[in-house]
């Protein structure tokens, strides 16, 4: 059984890759994770040490990722590690800076020391896959798509900060032969997901009875993942993708904020019927835009298509519907973030 080593294996989407790997059987999964508030081990499989070993850690602990390396010896790197909120980056970008470039950094070195030690197969079937993300582009007008040929022109320090790490880890194929391969993708939604982003947010506010914000006119346009489908486009280009090679991952799914908040508000109705604050989309208020909100962003996945076959299996409403009915489904899971015991559990405090 071959080894992965997944760097922030316990975020949303990290934790969704975990969760398939174990289920499938077939690799072992180190994962580190700095476990910060986004990283939840509520989120991660019940698993065997030969399934998956979770080590407490930062990307940028170059000792750290040295001895993973050396102990474990993974056939293969798969990084998700990032502080990923555009909101939080503008309040505090210089987090952003430390973890998503001079962490990244810092286990680039460590792996590549790691493969220029490799010998033979080990060598020749070894790859990094670097999990990045459609903000790195910029804003789209009314009309166009991202593709994988699209200059970079990231417009908040979030993306700014994930661009830089894109060009190191092109730079470290370039320069030094690493095996690398890139995914950009389009917003992620699904289960498990932190609830300050949109979805998760708008789902348990409209449940609960809280407001339901939107930024400025709502008419922002993003193009929107099914987080398992994202995992599983990762999992084709970790095994069939091109080194060297980006491949923008999308869902087809382009959507409007204020839609999606109102389809929110129609299914929570449709399958909570009875709230005494129904119907949930008189909860909406809109509130002042955040500085440098990006108008629309849009993938063409053909790439990944085309080469590798790869289609997402959910359409907006599919995903949208599974989505709502876990977290009414998993109220613990939910009380467990938002009262922070998920947290203090792991930090030994009441």
């Amino acid at each position: 059984m071959k080894t992965v080593l997944v760097t922030g294996g316990a975020g949303f989407i990290g934790s969704c890759f975990v969760r398939r790997a174990v289920a499938r059987g077939d690799v072992r999964i180190i994962n580190l994770d700095k476990l910060t508030y986004a990283g939840n081990p509520d989120s991660l499989p019940n698993a065997t040490a030969e399934q998956h070993v979770l080590c407490t850690g930062d990307i940028g602990d170059s000792d750290l990722v040295r001895k993973l390396l050396e102990e474990y010896r993974p056939a293969a790197i798969v990084n998700f590690a990032a502080e990923s909120h555009v909101d939080r980056s503008i309040d505090g970008p210089l987090t952003f800076v430390e973890t998503n470039v001079l962490g990244t950094c810092r286990m680039l070195e460590e792996v590549r020391r790691y493969y220029a030690a490799l010998q033979g197969e080990e060598r020749e079937l070894f790859r990094f896959l670097h999990v990045s993300t459609d903000e790195v582009y910029g804003s789209l007008g009314d009309t166009g798509l991202f593709t994988e040929k699209t200059a970079y022109s990231p417009n908040s320090p979030y993306s700014a900060s994930k661009a830089a790490s894109d060009h190191f880890v092109r730079a470290y194929h370039h320069t030094y032969g690493l095996p690398v391969v890139i995914t950009n993708c389009s917003n992620n939604y699904g289960p498990y997901q932190f609830p300050e982003k949109l979805i998760p947010l708008m789902i348990l506010n409209a449940i609960e009875g809280k407001p339901l914000p939107v930024y400025g006119d709502g008419l922002n346009v993003r193009d929107w993942l099914y987080v398992e489908d994202h995992c599983s486009a990762i999992e084709t280009v970790l095994s069939g993708g091109r080194i060297g090679e980006c491949y923008n991952v999308g869902g087809n799914n382009e959507q409007a904020n204020i839609s999606i908040v109102k389809m929110i508000c129609e299914t929570v109705d449709r399958l909570r019927p009875g709230l005494a604050h129904a119907p949930c989309e008189s909860l909406i208020r809109y509130v002042k835009d955040r500085p440098g909100h990006d108008r629309r962003y849009a993938i063409d996945a053909s790439k990944i298509r085309d080469e590798l076959g790869w289609l997402p299996a959910q359409d907006f409403q599919s995903g949208l519907e599974l989505t709502v009915r876990w977290y009414l489904d998993h109220p613990e899971w939910v009380e467990r973030v938002q009262s922070g015991k998920y947290r203090r559990e792991r930090l030994g405090t009441l």
